[in-house]
Order: structure tokens, then sequence, then C-alpha cells
């Protein structure tokens, strides 16, 4: 008999959940970096075997919405709710469980498997372990929870363990060949603003989308031209930097993971456009991909 569904990851910003998701699936698919907000989109990893496959779902972190762009971000957490088959639900040492009231009574009444994952337990000692667990277990008492250090995979196979036993009886999703629900574009923009995210401080990266104009792939080599969009001239000038040096940095940079990614040889051409509250428009959020209603 065959298994397959969907395993859905959520939980507040920061807690670890994109490094868990690449450790079990296995694929360096979410683009986990130390600042919060780095995943925007919900993103699929698919597992497979011949007798399973496991979908994976990384969201964006849970957050009061401030404008369009983050309100997109907190319906892709909330819709991950609704079709998952086993739930997992992210936190870690440092968060306390009343953080995310309304949220989590969403997570209560759900009637599928959860999995309440306390990670980055190497940052904590035994006592105060204890004690977050019997807090947790009060709030989520249906939740089977299970403390992990996703970064040093510590308990990960444990619940990659859990998963498999939980999973339903059905034929599979996706062909069995497939390891993601994105195109290859969608790899080169978050590519592109990790790297962003990682060269430029305070609220530059927040302000930046990326968007593929040319996607040309060959037997050994792939033609990359890509549009940086910021919301204000200063910030273009900020993303280019002095003589051009910043974006020369993060373009480099990029291609080399990009190579490493695709396999293959990366011509990268970088541009960097103004387009003044992209954040706050409902059709250039739809045309970046985001998902509004």
């Amino acid at each position: 008999m065959h298994k397959a569904g969907f395993v859905n990851i959520v939980g507040n910003p920061n807690v670890g959940k994109s490094t868990l998701m690449n450790a079990l699936v296995g694929e360096r698919i979410s683009i986990a970096t130390f600042k919060a907000q780095t995943t925007r989109h919900r993103i699929m990893g698919i597992y497979n075997t011949d007798e399973m496959q496991i979908v994976f779902s990384d969201t964006p972190g849970v957050l009061k919405p401030n404008y369009k762009l983050q309100e997109s971000m907190l319906n892709f957490s909330t819709s991950a709710l609704t079709d998952a088959d086993i739930l997992l639900y992210v936190t870690d040492v440092v968060e306390t469980p009343d953080k995310n009231n309304e949220f989590m009574a969403k997570v209560r009444q759900m009637t599928v498997p959860v999995l309440l994952l306390i990670n980055k337990i190497d940052l904590t000692d035994q006592e105060k372990l204890v004690k977050l667990v019997e807090d947790w277990k009060e709030l989520l008492p249906q939740a089977e929870i299970i403390p992990i250090s996703a970064a040093s995979k510590f308990n990960v196979d444990y619940v990659m363990k859990r998963i498999k036993e939980l999973l339903p009886d059905s034929p599979p999703y996706f062909g069995k060949d497939q390891w993601t629900d994105k195109p290859a574009r969608f790899f080169v923009n978050e590519i592109i603003r990790e790297k962003i995210l990682l060269y430029y401080d305070k609220e530059i990266p927040y302000s930046v989308e990326v968007a593929v104009e040319e996607f040309k792939e060959e037997a050994k080599k792939i033609h990359i031209r890509a549009v940086i969009y910021v919301e204000r001239e200063s910030q273009k000038g900020i993303i280019i930097g002095k003589q051009g040096k910043a974006l020369k940095k993060v373009a480099t940079e990029a291609r080399r993971e990009l190579e490493r990614f695709f396999g293959k040889t990366i011509f990268l051409e970088t541009y960097v456009k103004v387009d003044k509250d992209w954040r706050s428009s409902d059709k250039e959020l739809r045309n970046f991909g985001y998902q509004l209603d």
C-alpha cells in the first residue's frame, strides 16, 4: 500500500522552520538565513520513496500583518492549517507558549496529528526544557511534543519516523521525480534575495523583490537576467553601491550558489529598478506570485 500526505510546517518567525525543512527533505529548498521573514511564500519540498511521498510545506513565520505583503504571508501560513495531513508546529527554547494566541487557537481545533517541535534545545538546560514541555502540554494537549535541534539534526530522524508512521494511505500527489512544486525561476529569485538579506542592513532586504526576466537553459549552461526591484531611488543607490561593488558582490555570490544548485555554468546579469510601493499594490504583489485572497 502506498502512503502520501501533506506535512505542513508552521510557527513564528526565526524558530528554524526552514532549517528543519531542509534537514527533512535533504535538499536546500528553503532559504535559511538569520533574519526574520526570510520565507515569503509557501514552498513545497517533496520526499519520495517507492512506498511513500511526503509533501513538506514550509510557510512564512506567523506575524501580525502591517502591510499587504505581510497579509499575503499570513494567508500562506493560515492555509497550511486547512490542507495538512500532519502539522509540524515549530517553536524554540527562547519563545514563550503564549506568543501567538490567535493562531494557537486555530491549531488547537485541528483534528489531524500535530507534532510540536521544540527547536534549539542545545541553547537551554534540562530543567528549563522540562518546564517548557509542561507549559506546551497544557496549551496543546493533543500534540506530541518532540525536543529537537534542526541545525545539528538532533532527533530529526525520530521526527521523520513519526511522520512516516502517521502518513495516510494514498497514491502520490506529484510525479516521483519531482522534488518541489516551484519552477526553476523561483529558486533564482530566492537565491538572489538570500544574498541581499545577507549583505545589506536594516530595511533594505524587506523592500526588495526579484524578478527573472530571462532564463535560457542549454545543455551545460544557463543564461539568466534578473531585475532587483526596490521602493526608492536611495535604496537603488545602496543596492548598487560605490562603483557598483555591492551589486557585483551579490551577483557573484548568487552565481556561485546557482551553479551549485543547478549543476551548470551560470551567466547572470542583474539590474536594479525602482517600483514605488510594490509591497502595498495588489497588482504588483500578484505579479510577484503572492496569494492575496
